[in-house]
């Protein structure tokens, strides 16, 4: 079944990006994406919940993944001036430098995956579809 190889290569890939940005950049794959999200948004602010929405967690795993990044000084949070109820994550200075570091290991480890993923000639058609989309990198 095509979804079940789908997921397949999605968790051969994951894994793979997740042990090179932990052992590179000591980042979890989670931290990474929400580094790359701030950094993405105007200002380098976006509302807890949209945050949550934008790397595929919930409420609870995002303000974890959250209190890491500050604990470690990558991230800053911010009350919003409108809404004081309303709570922004703020990548800091420190947060765009790690993120400028560890992009360049997660596009290698991706493109190292997929040609790995590649290799089986059930995945094979996947890896080619999902780099016919562009958004990988490919050869």
């Amino acid at each position: 079944m095509t979804w079940d190889r789908f997921a397949l290569l999605y968790a051969r890939v994951e894994t793979e990006l997740a042990k090179a940005l932990q052992r590179g950049h000591g980042l979890g794959l989670s931290e990474y994406r929400a580094l790359k999200r701030l950094a993405a948004a105007p200002d380098g602010e976006l509302r807890m919940q949209e945050l949550a929405e934008a790397v595929g967690l919930n409420q609870s795993s995002v303000t974890r993944l959250i209190a890491r990044l500050e604990e470690a000084g990558l991230t800053r949070r911010d009350l919003c001036a409108a809404d004081r109820r309303g709570v922004y994550s703020v990548i800091t200075g420190e947060g765009r430098a790690r993120l400028g570091e560890a992009s360049p290991t997660y596009e290698r480890s991706l493109e190292t995956a997929l040609d790995r993923a590649g290799t089986d000639p059930e995945l094979r058609p996947l890896v080619a579809a999902v780099r016919g989309l562009g958004a990988v990198p490919g050869r």
